[in-house]
């Protein structure tokens, strides 16, 4: 019963970005220097958090289209927490080393994003 309820939960790009999201948050908590607590780390977090849980909130949808929608809401997400890497590469709080290891990640979850976008607006449920 709770599998079918929260049917989100079993969607692998799900997973991986709840892995990423913690990965994320535990590296910039320990890299990222206090004075951005409220500026770069506070929007990275909100970034990450929104890749979940517009995954989650779209899979309730009474249509796929507007689950596709919520993906790509996700995605966009994706595309913050890159642009905050990428301000934090600049600002010298990473290196270009874990940069791109994160950025291999997010790469990652923009391909499950996309091909599960486009499955959902192939095969709508209406």
């Amino acid at each position: 019963m709770i599998r079918k309820k929260f049917r989100f939960r079993q969607f692998p790009v799900y997973r991986v970005a709840l892995k990423f999201r913690i990965e994320l948050k535990l590296f910039s908590k320990k890299r990222f220097p206090k004075e951005e607590q409220y500026c770069l780390t506070s929007q990275l977090w909100r970034a990450l958090d929104s890749i979940v849980l517009n995954i989650a909130e779209g899979s309730d949808r009474s249509t796929d289209k507007d689950f596709a929608n919520f993906l790509n809401k996700s995605h966009t997400s994706l595309n913050e927490v890159v642009a905050c890497l990428d301000s934090a590469l600049e600002d010298g709080y990473i290196s270009k080393y874990e940069l791109d290891y994160f950025l291999l990640k997010a790469i990652d979850i923009a391909d499950q994003l996309t091909a599960f976008r486009m499955d959902l607006l192939k095969n709508p449920n209406k």
